[in-house]
């Protein structure tokens, strides 16, 4: 956000008038959102997966515990139904950081 403060634009729509809390919403934290939001996406999948490690230590149940188990116990339909289950997580959260990402900068469109 400090390097957004410092552009161009954010200085122009402070010329104008414009008051701090504008400048702030509409110009500096759109545009500074937008890498925020492309990192969200993989952050959601390294926090989804590093349950697995948390829940099998502290003997939470949850899906980690259980794929940690049908690896040990070599139950394959678990392992794959389990591995399907967060490759969807995963998949539907880059298909929504992708969707914001498109809503927060009107420049990139769907061809």
């Amino acid at each position: 956000m400090l390097e957004v403060l410092g552009k161009d634009y954010v200085r122009t729509a402070r010329a104008k008038g414009l008051s701090g809390s504008k400048v702030i919403l509409k110009h500096v934290l759109r545009n500074s959102l937008g890498p925020v939001v492309t990192v969200v996406g993989p952050l959601t999948a390294m926090l989804v997966t590093g349950s697995f490690i948390v829940e099998k230590i502290f003997s939470v149940p949850g899906m980690g515990r259980f794929f940690i188990t049908a690896v040990t116990n070599r139950d394959y339909p678990l392992i794959m139904g389990v591995t399907l289950v967060y490759t969807a997580l995963i998949v539907l959260m880059n298909i929504v950081v992708d969707v914001v990402y498109t809503v927060l900068d009107p420049r990139v469109r769907l061809g």
